[in-house]
Parts: structure tokens; C-alpha cells; sequence
């Protein structure tokens, strides 16, 4: 029951993600303008689907999917495309920050339940591989933000001090789930 709970959380995020994606790329919406809306539709249900696909084909069983840690992976593309629908980007100065934290936290917590899986010891090694993985994804997600919209948009400006923070906010976040998925995940 537990496990058919969490698959339709995941298929609801990937959902409500998608349904806002395709908005976002093709209403012409003032909040979407310059924001790589074609890319994240493109490119958003792939990375959102991409562990469960690997899981899936190094496990062939369905059933052994852990649709929470999942689910937990693909929320921050939810949390992002709402961001951008509800506008909360340019009328909250203080989204952004909170977003990279929260989303990184989210990101990590579900990677990093997918890590302990692994029982991975010493433990304190699981804190140091979940926050450095959150660390690698945030500057890569900085790198993609600057290939598709800030480069050649009206962001430039201040990228650079923005850049810094969203790395310096993910990798806190990962390091939040790091810590989180080490005490909740530790047997006795």
C-alpha cells in the first residue's frame, strides 16, 4: 500500500511538472519569456524519470522501485515549474534563495535514501557523498541555467552574485538531506 501511495505521488509530480512545462513553452506568458521553457520541457521529464528507468533496468522488478526516494528526486522540478507559473520568481525577492535550498534539500534526501541503500560505512562517508553530489549538481545546474537563458538574457547583470549563492544554498541544502538520511537511515 505504502509502495502504491508513493508511485502516484511521483506520478503527480511528473504530471502537474509536464502540464506546466508545456504552458510554460508554448501560452507565450510574461513570467515564462527568457526562461528556457523549450529546453526545461524537453529536458525535465528525462532527468525527472531518469533514476527510476536505471533502477528499473539494473533491478527488472517493478515492484522493488522505491517510488518515495523517487518521488522526492522529481519534486524539485515540480517546485521550480510552479515557482515560474505563480510568478513567485520576480515578485518574491527571496525565492530563489529559499528554492535552491529547498529543492536541494528535496533532491539530495531522495538521492541520498537511494545511496544508503547501499550501506555505505563509515557513515560519516554517506554525509560527505550525499552533500558532495548535491555540491557537483548545483554547479551543473548553474552551468545549464547560464547556457539556456542567462548568457544571451537580461539576467547577466547580476549572475555572477547569484551563481555563487544558488551553489552555496544547494550545497546546504545537501548537506540538510545528507544529515537528515544519515539519522534516519542508521540501524542499530
Amino acid at each position: 500500500m505504502r509502495q502504491r501511495r508513493a508511485l502516484l505521488v511521483a506520478v503527480v509530480v511528473l504530471a502537474l511538472t509536464v502540464a506546466q512545462l508545456a504552458v510554460g513553452a508554448f501560452a507565450g506568458l510574461e513570467q515564462y519569456d527568457g526562461k528556457g521553457f523549450g529546453y526545461r520541457l524537453a529536458v525535465y521529464p528525462l532527468l525527472m524519470l531518469l533514476l527510476p528507468a536505471v533502477w528499473w533496468w539494473r533491478t527488472r522488478d517493478a515492484s522493488t522501485l522505491p517510488w518515495g526516494a523517487f518521488a522526492l528526486v522529481m519534486a524539485p522540478f515540480l517546485v521550480d515549474v510552479t515557482g515560474n507559473t505563480l510568478d513567485l520568481y520576480d515578485s518574491i525577492d527571496a525565492w530563489d534563495n529559499v528554492n535552491h535550498f529547498a529543492n536541494w534539500l528535496l533532491l539530495l534526501w531522495g538521492c541520498g535514501l537511494l545511496l544508503a541503500r547501499a550501506d555505505v560505512r563509515p557513515r560519516w562517508l554517506l554525509v560527505v557523498a550525499i552533500t558532495g553530489l548535491g555540491a557537483i549538481l548545483a554547479i551543473g545546474w548553474e552551468l545549464g541555467e547560464w547556457y539556456t537563458f542567462i548568457r544571451r538574457g537580461t539576467e547577466l547583470d547580476g549572475a555572477y552574485e547569484d551563481t555563487l549563492s544558488d551553489e552555496l544554498l544547494g550545497t546546504l541544502g545537501a548537506f540538510v538531506a545528507a544529515m537528515i538520511v544519515e539519522r534516519t537511515t542508521r540501524r542499530s
